[in-house]
């Protein structure tokens, strides 16, 4: 059985709300919590396949040429070395995002310093890491490789589908009373998850099978396939635990083919793990950015004109660029616009998704430029937001889905105490520490995708859920099992999810926030089926079937569905799909951020000593899940204003601090007490379970908080990032007397 469903209307019967088990919406634990604290959850490395040898990428030490030679004799006189892998399969960069095809291959071009070139397969890790090092490569190098995006002579493109201009920007700030004109400047940064990419290939005869730790394998499945010119249809990929992303495995990696390839050619499975080094040169970096924002206003503060261009980098030829202006096309007004982006041509390494591309750079600048708009108008940062928030979109005569960003400001101003502020910058000390506040709005694209999911009510009244759809500790065991026993009536212990295997009903694949709205929508339509099966065995309407603690029906004339179901089984297979709600509504989650930090008159060092996230993102599925990940995103704004910044030499594009150790994350003492609140919200327009993302959200503006903050303590406006303490030290108070 099926039940599909395109999104071409709103579904305002929130059923879920209805739901006698009522699991949705509550702080349910993981179920996969306690086989990953007991060390039980297999992840991406630690599969014990038999017979296995490991492999290690060898890399380029050049920019931009050819490879001439691959001198391999040596190293395979080893007999601890089983092959030397320089296959024009292998691929150059990964796949990006969505991308269902292999990224370019053939490792004679070289595109950038640190790109994959050769394979090298040994009994051990260490084996193969050490001849890998010191594997010999010729190399026939072209001398006009790009490092600089701002360089004169550098290569650029504009995408024409991000150039907006309406009315006159330009006589909208010679007429204002209060503009703003100026450039930020954001610096690349890495998704540094925690787990290392690593795939582990072995073949029975034609047929692959890949353990992997992948964020999409609804499309990695293919971009496989493509790159080793074979059938999907012969390939299981596997991805039950995957140790973050933040969209480092949204594409098929250089590891996975490579892994296949090795394994097919030498006939024993082959294990390829990146190093640290390897992760941050040969997956995607967040695109540095220049941003040149302009703001015009009345004096009544309302926008008049709104410009946002912004310059990004990738390397050429391919198409994904930081859409930096995402979400300023729909969050404020202002009649007179200019919006571009413009494409620099670098050899440095591949750009592309990470954690809440677009937003997470786009907002903080947009929102820094805001809080300078307030001060020159005279007005308060959150009552200029406010004014400003338009009835209809202001480039498209489309309307908006629910939109909680008002209530997410007064909400946020309330409970932070933001009528107790100091508005005057500079003025509130504490011994060596000026003490400052700030705030930035939160917006982030909202967007379902196309996702099945089976539901299966077996003869004991236990069910069983199964997807492709993976969980990169976002949630999902959670959030999948709570739908299912809501629609099911059944407690969650009734329910097993599983998760990341191609043999399952693809899903949507974690990225870009849709994973819970998507694929929750897939399970609840394959359980909507289910309970319309269930009412024909009882000869009942469906909307007035109660199901609760694995049984049907309400006090004693109650069955058990084991009794109801007579030793058969049910399943269905849910599949949903985006239709017109997302193109004839602009569907986006909004939330706001409140930051105290204190900056040291003397050593420049900025510390933030509380910080407050108030969002709305339609209805809410697992209310610990969601407030994690509000968590994980501002403390990532955190990061972001203060320490992360991705350091190339522009001599050869190498990145120089391509580690832990030398780029700077926020640690336990960079975090202060994090408060999240989350409102209470339905969009019918999102999807049939009234939700939308909200994994990206928490990032989006969240280092414009921070910023604004340091403003208000110092009087020093920080607009290239990160604010590290040399750009304080010259403007504070002690260092001018």
């Amino acid at each position: 059985m099926n039940a599909h469903r395109k999104m071409d209307k709103p579904d305002s019967r929130n059923r879920l709300d209805d739901m006698r088990q009522g699991l949705v919406g509550t702080a349910m634990d993981r179920p996969d919590g306690p086989l990953k604290v007991s060390g039980q959850a297999t992840y991406a490395h630690e599969w014990d396949v038999p017979d296995m040898v490991h492999g290690v990428l060898a890399r380029a030490t050049i920019s931009k040429g050819r490879v001439t030679d691959v001198a391999s004799d040596e190293i395979l006189a080893d007999d601890a070395i089983h092959a030397v892998i320089t296959d024009d399969r292998l691929l150059r960069r990964p796949a990006q995002g969505g991308a269902n095809e292999a990224p370019p291959q053939g490792s004679k071009q070289v595109d950038y310093f640190g790109q994959p070139i050769a394979l090298v397969v040994a009994d051990t890790f260490e084996q193969a890491r050490h001849a890998a090092n010191n594997l010999k490569i010729g190399y026939e190098t072209e001398g006009n490789a790009a490092f600089d995006p701002e360089a004169a002579g550098t290569e650029t493109d504009k995408p024409e589908d991000d150039e907006l201009e309406q009315g006159n920007l330009d006589q909208a700030m010679r007429d204002a009373a209060f503009t703003v004109d100026q450039v930020y400047r954001t610096p690349g940064h890495n998704s540094a998850a925690m787990e290392p990419h690593c795939a582990i290939a072995s073949w029975e005869g034609d047929k692959l099978t890949l353990r992997g730790s992948y964020q999409m394998l609804n499309f990695n499945i293919n971009e496989l396939a493509d790159a080793l010119h074979i059938s999907a249809d012969n390939i299981r990929m596997l991805s039950p635990f995957v140790g973050g992303g933040f969209g480092s495995k949204l594409g098929l990696s250089p590891e996975a083919v490579a892994a296949a390839i090795a394994a097919k050619e030498i006939g024993r499975p082959v294990c390829v793990t990146l190093s640290r080094q390897q992760v941050f040169e040969t997956t995607m970096r967040r695109s540095e950015t220049r941003q040149h924002v302009r703001l015009s206003c009345g004096e009544d503060g309302d926008l008049t004109g709104l410009g946002h261009e912004c310059l990004v980098s990738n390397l050429p030829g391919e198409e994904f660029y930081e859409p930096v202006t995402q979400a300023t096309h729909f969050l404020y007004g202002g009649k007179n616009r200019k919006l571009g982006i413009e494409v620099a041509r670098l050899n440095r390494t591949c750009g592309g998704s990470v954690r809440a591309p677009g937003e997470a750079v786009g907002m903080q600048v947009l929102e820094n430029a805001m809080d300078e708009l307030a001060e020159a108008a005279g007005i308060d940062p959150i009552e200029l937001r406010k004014r400003n928030i338009p009835e209809q979109h202001p480039e498209k005569d489309i309307p908006y889905s629910s939109r909680r960003f008002t209530e997410a400001l007064d909400e946020g101003a309330k409970r932070f105490g933001w009528d107790k502020r100091n508005a005057k910058p500079g003025t509130l000390r504490e011994g060596d520490w000026l003490i400052g506040h700030g705030m930035a709005g939160a917006a982030r694209i909202n967007v379902l995708s196309e996702a099945k999911a089976k539901v299966t009510l077996q003869a004991d009244g236990s069910a069983v859920v199964e997807t492709d759809m993976t969980d990169i500790g976002t949630g999902t065991y959670a959030i999948l099992t709570q739908i299912a026993c809501d629609m099911l009536g059944l407690p969650a212990d009734k329910v097993e999810t599983k998760l990341g295997d191609t043999d399952f009903p693809a899903g949507p694949g974690s990225g870009g926030s849709w994973g819970a709205s998507s694929s929750g929508s897939a399970v609840f339509l394959a359980c909507e089926e289910i309970r319309r099966k269930l009412s024909d065995k009882l000869g009942s309407d469906e909307r007035d079937l109660e199901l609760a603690d694995g049984k049907a029906g309400t006090g004693e004339s109650a069955q058990s569905l084991a009794v109801i179901l007579d030793r058969e089984e049910i399943s269905a297979i849910g599949h949903i799909e985006p239709g017109k709600t997302l193109e004839d509504w602009q569907q986006a989650t909004y939330g706001s951020y409140f930051a105290e930090v204190a900056v040291n008159t003397i050593t420049g060092e900025t510390r933030v000593k509380r910080m407050l996230g108030v969002f709305g993102a339609g209805r809410i599925l697992n209310e610990k899940t969601a407030t994690s990940q509000c968590y994980g995103g501002m403390i990532w704004g955190i990061g972001s204003a203060l320490t992360e910044e991705l350091a190339f030499d522009n001599r050869d594009g190498h990145i120089v601090n391509h580690d832990l150790a030398e780029y700077h994350i926020p640690v336990n003492l960079d975090v202060p007490q994090i408060e999240v609140v989350l409102l209470k919200e339905r969009d019918e327009f999102a999807s049939p379970i009234q939700a939308k993302g909200i994994g990206e959200l928490g990032i989006c503006g969240a280092a414009a908080a921070v910023t604004n903050a340091i403003y208000n303590a110092t009087g020093i406006r920080v607009r290239d990032y990160p604010a590290t303490l040399d750009k304080l030290l010259e403007g504070l108070p002690d260092q001018q007397q």
